[in-house]
């Protein structure tokens, strides 16, 4: 693709592979939106690479027309992170299941919060286990039955967007796989950040988990049970606004009526320092909560491929340490060098 050439299309980023997803899986949504959201952007196909790992959604490479490494289960975050650091110029997306990445990969997924690695992680989460046939998943519901919880999952669930925050994520976000336009948009603001974007997406499996986010997809719960998420604005949610978030007593988010005093009412500020605002978003769910929707939280933080230039770009002016010195260890051993009475003719010398 030339950036002389004619702007990109959402077509010339779908590959001439045959798109295997059951019908009606919400997978065909997300690679139909990711591909508008990569031409809109105007990325270089051969500068963008997608690395997936075992699952539904680890298929996605092989219907992106750009680089790609479908790789093993769970380990998508780390094959990643060595690309990154080998070619910081590209663009690079890890695409995962829920688990994928926080069963198997669980290791992998934080350490790569941690490290602020400029990944874009987007998360299918449908809270099961898809490719293997309807086993429970770390995102399932309590009590949920499977084959492999016939009488009810007695796990509780993992959060994932708590996980990547409480892993020191820089940006994390969510969205729902029916909501293009939402979806589209929360997608741009993950390819502008520098460092590690996360972006959990509701992802419905019709074939054995169909429904699991119906109390927030059907065309009531859009407007009812869903907290958009805007910087700037107040916390509020309803077909009119009528609901609002406050601090309760203890620091705790609480529902106020929107009418409330004036201030009464929080307004979202995903740049803020702590992340306990956005950590304690995360903890919000239906029924008893609204579901929050966007950005939850969006900082500046020293990027891991940055920091490692820069050290290597110190280490070359200052002449760097002396490489065979530093393969040979502050300590070794000499054979031959024995003082007298030492048996087996060695010492130790550094």
């Amino acid at each position: 693709m030339s950036a002389a050439g004619p702007p990109p299309t959402r077509k010339d980023f779908a590959s001439d592979q045959e798109v295997r997803w059951c019908p009606g899986c919400g997978d065909y949504a997300i690679l139909s939106t990711v591909q508008a959201v990569f031409a809109k952007l105007g990325l270089a196909r051969e500068r963008t690479v997608i690395v997936s790992g075992i699952g539904c959604s680890s298929r996605f490479p092989y219907y992106m027309n750009t680089y790609g490494f479908h790789t093993l289960h769970g380990r998508a975050p780390g094959i990643a992170t060595g690309v990154k650091l080998a070619a910081p110029e590209l663009s690079v997306w890890v695409v995962t299941g829920d688990g994928d990445a926080l069963a198997i990969g669980a290791n992998h997924f934080v350490h790569a919060m941690r490290r602020n690695v400029g990944l874009k992680i987007l998360l299918f989460n449908n809270r099961i286990y898809g490719l293997t046939k309807g086993q429970f998943s770390p995102t399932s519901a309590r009590g949920q039955r499977t084959p492999s919880t016939p009488l009810g999952s007695l796990d509780p669930p993992f959060n994932p967007l708590a996980l990547a925050l409480g892993a020191g994520a820089t940006f994390v976000a969510r969205s729902v796989d029916r909501f293009g336009v939402h979806l589209a948009e929360t997608l741009e603001a993950a390819a502008a950040h520098r460092g590690t974007a996360f972006v959990e997406i509701y992802q419905n499996c019709n074939i054995f988990n169909d429904g699991a986010f119906g109390y927030l997809t059907d065309k009531d719960g859009r407007v009812d049970h869903a907290l958009y998420l805007r910087p700037g604005e107040p916390l509020r949610w309803g077909r009119d606004g009528e609901h609002g978030l406050g601090l309760g007593l203890a620091g705790e988010l609480v529902r106020v009526p929107a009418a409330a005093a004036p201030g009464a009412v929080l307004r979202h500020d995903p740049g803020a320092d702590s992340p306990a605002r956005a950590f304690a978003l995360a903890q919000l769910d239906h029924p008893e909560f609204p579901v929050p929707l966007g950005v939850l939280r969006a900082v500046v933080r020293p990027t891991l491929e940055g920091e490692h230039e820069r050290q290597a770009a110190a280490a070359r002016e200052g002449g760097g340490p002396d490489l065979a010195r530093l393969l040979a260890g502050p300590e070794t051993w000499e054979v031959g060098a024995g003082e007298a009475g030492d048996p087996a003719g060695t010492a130790l010398s550094g």
